[in-house]
């Protein structure tokens, strides 16, 4: 998917002087990614310019803000899905965990505010963002014995609170950006929390002994019955997706998602790096017990999606996968592994509470992101929109 262009004459100009808002390539904005200052602001996989050609039904643009952009010299970048509302030439703005920029700038209206005026001039009535910082940190051996009937994480001290996340969210808030799922907005699209297993400055020997008991006995358990762990390829997708439908019947929930989507996702996000999305297949006896996909970029790895069969799990073969993964990712110098989405529940009683615990066991933090925000941009008629875009994806 293409990134819209926008001509020359409708450039953005930032406050500071020399400073531009433009649409450039996705080769500039991978070479940005991939650059020192790039990495540094740890963008995400769903921030890559492939992710627009997963995404069907949305329009992309490729942004880029600094000295240059088009010669490539950036202080930040954004890929925003455009989601046009049926019967207007408005469109919902959405940037997923982005967009990819430094939020401890204190002027931060030096690029957000051309950001906007860019996405009001190509139709955008509302427009909905991801910052990176994170919010609160707790420890898992902090939360394992604080479980019980009815709490939940925010009943439990933090072991950390981000004072970039806070000032984040205060700066935001003053812009008359509003936090997804409070003020009548809509529900975060992306986990508000998640959960990292920090592997910078670790050995393997560290991370083994980060696992708790349980954890470490079921991966000597699959390893005793000779579980194997290999990295299949798209044509083990079909087996992957059968697998996920078991999951989803299993633990009562769905995702949505076809397999064509996955399929496409790992057309595109390895024709843009090869090798950013693997799939690890848990083999016992000939057949394939479990599957989980992930993804780098950068100096970061995302445990994305995970599937099982409901036979002959005393074999844990999901142990044996996420014990591969991780060494695969601290062997590619990866910083963080994030097992993405958890629960807010601490409650045992609590179907969900189970998806926490078992991460628990890895040793690693939840953390509570700064979740979604969205700003309606300007006048009675956008608001109108936005109320009937709300309604409209509530009947999708």
């Amino acid at each position: 998917m293409s990134a819209l262009l926008v001509p020359p004459s409708r450039v953005c100009q930032a406050r500071n002087e020399g400073f531009a808002l433009r649409t450039i390539t996705a080769q500039t904005y991978r070479a940005f990614l991939a650059s020192p200052d790039g990495t540094a602001l740890g963008a995400g996989f769903l921030q890559c310019p492939s992710w627009a050609d997963v995404k069907e039904g949305w329009r992309a643009q490729l942004l880029g803000w600094g000295p240059d952009p088009e010669a490539g010299a950036l202080a930040g970048v954004a890929l925003v899905l455009l989601r046009q509302f049926p019967g207007t030439r408005k469109y919902f703005a959405y940037l997923p965990e982005g967009p990819v920029a430094d939020w401890n700038d204190p002027d931060i209206d030096g690029w957000l505010d051309p950001l906007l005026e860019h996405l009001r001039r190509a139709g955008a009535f509302a427009v909905r963002i991801g910052p990176s910082p994170a919010y609160r940190r707790w420890d898992a051996a902090l939360l394992k014995p604080l479980a019980g009937p009815g709490r939940r994480l925010g009943d439990v001290l933090a072991s950390e609170v981000d004072p970039l996340g806070s000032a984040v969210a205060e700066r935001l808030r003053a812009r008359d950006w509003r936090r997804c799922g409070g003020d009548g907005t809509g529900a975060d699209a992306q986990p508000r929390h998640v959960f990292h297993v920090p592997l910078a400055g670790r050995s393997t020997e560290d991370l083994w002994s980060g696992l708790n008991q349980e954890w470490r006995r079921n991966v000597r358990r699959a390893q005793k019955e000779g579980v194997e762990v290999v990295v299949g390829s798209a044509a083990e997708l079909p087996e992957f997706y059968r697998l996920l439908d078991i999951t989803e019947r299993r633990d009562g929930f769905r995702l949505g998602r076809s397999l064509a989507y996955y399929e496409r996702q790992y057309a595109a996000l390895n024709a843009e790096e090869p090798g950013r999305m693997k799939l690890y297949l848990a083999r016992h006896q000939g057949e394939t017990l479990a599957a989980h996909t992930m993804i780098t970029v950068g100096n970061r790895a995302w445990y994305q999606t995970g599937a099982s069969a409901d036979h002959r799990r005393e074999v844990r073969p999901s142990n044996a996968l996420q014990w591969r993964m991780l060494l695969d990712a601290h062997a590619l110098g990866a910083d963080v592994y994030d097992m993405r989405g958890v629960p807010s529940t601490l409650d045992p009683g609590e179907r969900a509470y189970g998806l926490l615990r078992w991460k628990l066991g890895t040793g690693g933090q939840v953390v509570e992101t700064l979740g979604e925000w969205e700003m309606v941009l300007g006048g009675s008629a956008n608001h109108a929109i936005h109320r009937a875009f709300q309604a409209y994806l509530k009947r999708r």
